[in-house]
C-alpha cells in the first residue's frame, strides 16, 4: 500500500535538522561551575530565562558557595529570587539544596542522576543540565524550548518536558545528546519562537512538518 502520508507531514531527520542547526546556532554547551548551574537551573523553573539571569546573579554574587547558601537568611535569599517568580519555594529549594550539599557530598555537587534527583527542588531538567553543563556528560536536558521545537519537528507528540526526554532518549543518537539543550536553546529564541516563528528565517522549513512555508512542489 502506498502511503498518503506527504514528506512534510513527516518527522524531519534527525541528522539532517543537528548538520543544518551547527551552521547557524551553537552547538557545543559552555562549561560552566556545577553549583552555578545547580542554581541557576531550580531558579528557572516556570519563568523566562531572562528573569531567571537576573535572579541567579543576584544570589550568585551574595552567596557564591553551597557554605554561603546554606546558612543564608531566607528573607534576603527570598527577596534575590523575586525576578525568578516564585521566590518563596525557590529561595527554600536552594538553600536546602546547599545544606544537603554540605550534609552528604562535603559541598560538591554530585554527578549522577541519581544523587542529583536526591536534591531538595531537583527535577530531570536540572539534573540533566548539571550533568551537560557542570560535567559535560552526555545527558537530555528537556526545557520548554527542547519540548516545543521537538514537537514542531514531529520527534515527539508529547504534553510535558518529562514525557519528551523519555521520547527523545529513544529518538536522537547519543552522539547528539549533549548539544541537543544548548542547541535548541538558541535555535528557539532567535528563530522558533513560541509565538510567530519565523518560518521564512528558518534553515528547516523545507523540512520541518509545522512550518508555516508551503512545500515545493514539481
Amino acid at each position: 500500500m502506498t502511503s498518503s502520508v506527504t514528506p512534510r507531514e513527516k518527522a524531519a531527520p534527525v541528522d539532517e535538522v543537528f548538520r543544518r542547526l551547527r551552521r547557524e546556532y551553537r552547538s557545543k554547551p559552555p562549561s560552566l561551575e556545577p553549583f552555578r548551574v545547580l542554581v541557576f537551573t531550580i531558579l528557572s523553573q516556570r519563568t523566562r530565562d531572562e528573569n531567571t539571569e537576573i535572579a541567579a546573579s543576584r544570589v550568585l554574587e551574595r552567596f557564591p558557595t553551597p557554605e554561603a547558601l546554606a546558612s543564608a537568611p531566607l528573607d534576603e535569599v527570598e527577596r534575590l529570587c523575586k525576578p525568578a517568580g516564585f521566590c518563596k519555594a525557590k529561595a527554600r529549594h536552594i538553600i536546602e539544596a546547599s545544606r544537603a550539599l554540605l550534609e552528604r557530598y562535603g559541598g560538591r555537587v554530585p554527578d549522577s542522576m541519581e544523587e542529583l534527583l536526591s536534591l531538595p527542588g531537583v527535577g530531570r531538567k536540572t539534573a540533566n543540565c548539571v550533568l551537560v553543563y557542570g560535567y559535560g556528560r552526555e545527558a537530555m536536558p528537556v526545557d520548554i524550548h527542547v519540548h516545543r521545537i521537538s514537537n514542531r519537528l514531529g520527534w515527539a507528540e508529547t504534553r510535558t518536558p518529562d514525557d519528551t526526554e523519555k521520547v527523545l532518549r529513544k529518538r536522537i543518537p547519543r552522539e547528539y545528546w549533549i548539544e541537543i539543550n544548548s542547541l535548541l536553546i538558541d535555535f528557539g529564541r532567535r528563530t522558533c519562537l513560541p509565538r510567530n516563528p519565523r518560518c521564512g528565517e528558518c534553515p528547516l522549513n523545507d523540512i520541518c512538518p509545522s512550518s508555516s512555508i508551503p512545500p515545493k512542489t514539481g
